[in-house]
């Protein structure tokens, strides 16, 4: 099967939340009411409530490894990758992890980066150096 994947969470300022998924990473605006966002990101749908309040949970991380287990992304193409990250570096935005060339010369090679929203959370841009190993075991 296949389809689009949704994912909804919470903000507390739905203005600054605008501005940086609408106007800096450029994701068209969908339906929106007072209190809520529709976004297309990359083909998925991405929904953003305001709440008077949210709380922040500790990042977790796997002891063997620096990328936090609480994070979520997409997948690009080379290209596409190689274009958002010069604009993350040319406008100044900083990583949460710096670009990275990940799993060299195995199944699954990709080089991987890190960038974290107004409210913290940890979103993870990607791209295969061979794309049919998304999901290749070995």
């Amino acid at each position: 099967m296949h389809g689009n994947f949704h994912l909804a969470f919470a903000t507390t300022d739905l203005k600054r939340i605008k501005a940086f998924y609408g106007k800096f990473l450029g994701c068209a605006e969908g339906r929106s009411a007072e209190t809520w966002v529709d976004y297309d990101f990359f083909g998925h749908q991405l929904t953003i409530q305001e709440v008077p309040v949210t709380y922040r949970t500790a990042r977790v991380y796997n002891p063997k490894s620096t990328i936090p287990s609480n994070h979520w992304g997409i997948v690009l193409g080379m290209d596409d990758w190689t274009k958002l990250r010069d604009k993350f570096v040319k406008l100044g935005h900083s990583f949460f992890i710096e670009p990275q060339t990940v799993m060299k010369g195995e199944v699954g090679e990709q080089v991987s980066m890190f960038i974290e929203d107004p409210d913290g959370h940890a979103i993870e841009f990607k791209a295969f150096a061979e794309p049919a190993d998304l999901f290749r075991k070995a």
